[in-house]
């Protein structure tokens, strides 16, 4: 991953209404991120397997903080409670 390249990878489902949640709150942070779009059907999600350990969707994977982690709750509640509250400095590194 280069300087430039998101920390965060969501991987999405296209139109699916949990991933859009996810959306908009990344969106609403203002943190940059990069959409991977993955197979609609569950069990050829192999390369969400691979990197979250299980194949729901929407799943991210934070390079800043280590984090990886599925289901739209979660992930909501993470990144407000990660990146919301100002825990982690956007201008550090």
């Amino acid at each position: 991953m280069s300087a430039s390249d998101p920390s965060i990878t969501l991987y999405r489902l296209q139109a699916c209404p949990y991933c859009e949640r996810v959306v908009r709150v990344l969106e609403d942070l203002d943190l940059d991120y990069t959409s991977r779009f993955v197979e609609p059907m569950h069990s050829e999600r192999n390369v969400v397997k691979r990197v979250a350990g299980s194949r729901p969707v929407p799943a991210i994977v934070d390079e800043r903080t280590g984090v990886t982690m599925s289901e739209s709750a979660n992930v909501v509640e993470y990144l407000e409670s990660t990146y919301g509250s100002g825990l982690v400095d956007g201008g550090a590194d």
